[in-house]
């Protein structure tokens, strides 16, 4: 059982760097062959986690395991359909998807600015729901019929916190991830008679190399002695969709586990 997914092959969206890159290492540990996925070769280098792409598949390869680079937005559906083949044409049929590519990042880089309900810009709106919600859509209706005809497989879509509570900053990202999360539910509904599990995680902030180089942080939060009321490691999450992804969870469809250390502990 050391390898429990072993025979399994993922491919995890924005892989090639932060929250992506910690889960696909994990689904490697574990033993499925992995696609490691960015917009871009260089994209890892942004906040100097990797030089490229590649230079990331060669770490995962390193373990063991089959594993391709492969690029492409996730919000154009040509650019899903050829990263998809590629990534089968490589590896074999993909049976755990991971949708992590995303981010509250502006048309033009950077958070839009303002960032509230009513001054947000249209295009930074645009740009959001592209990144977060329509690319976790197109990547599922590219990868989940063939996982029903299969019998087989596990989705887990990434929500976030601020999905489940109403904010006055970062409100087109919080929409666009409540979004992702009722589609989780009613994905799962629809490939519940098809075996296939679909879930999603909700992370609080996560000490991430994007997360660090983009705010102020609170020295207090940062203290990984604290147990819980700090922010998230990246391997942390990983653990959990790795959960999600293997047979642990094989009666577990439909579900959104909010993983924030206890943030927000009210329902919904």
């Amino acid at each position: 059982m050391d390898k429990p997914l072993k025979g399994q092959v993922a491919l995890v969206t924005g892989s090639g760097r932060g929250l992506g890159f910690a889960i696909i290492r994990r689904l490697a540990e574990l033993g499925a062959d992995v696609a490691v996925h960015d917009i871009s070769q260089e994209a890892p280098a942004e906040f100097g986690e990797a030089k490229n792409l590649d230079e990331v598949a060669g770490r995962l390869a390193s373990m063991g395991v089959k594993s391709v680079a492969v690029t492409g937005t996730v919000a154009e559906q040509a650019s899903v359909a050829g990263f998809v083949a590629k990534a089968e044409k490589a590896l074999g049929p993909v049976s755990v998807l991971v949708n992590c590519a995303g981010g509250d990042i502006a048309a033009k880089g950077g958070k839009p600015k303002p960032n509230n309900a009513l001054g947000v810009p249209m295009e930074d709106v645009l740009a959001i729901f592209d990144r977060n919600l329509f690319g976790t859509i197109l990547v599922c209706k590219a990868l989940c019929p063939g996982m029903a005809e299969r019998k087989r497989g596990s989705v887990i879509n990434l929500g976030s916190g601020i999905a489940h509570y109403g904010v006055d900053d970062g409100v087109a990202y919080a929409v666009a991830k409540a979004a992702v999360v009722h589609w989780t539910r009613c994905l799962a509904w629809e490939l519940r008679p098809h075996g296939v599990r679909v879930n999603a995680i909700s992370p609080g902030p996560t000490m991430t190399a994007r997360f660090s180089a983009t705010r102020a942080l609170d020295p207090k939060m940062a203290d990984e002695s604290v147990p819980l009321k700090r922010y998230g490691k990246p391997e942390e999450l990983a653990d959990v969709v790795a959960f999600l992804a293997g047979d642990q969870a094989r009666f577990v469809s439909g579900q959104i586990l909010r993983v924030d250390g206890g943030m927000f502990t009210f329902p919904a």
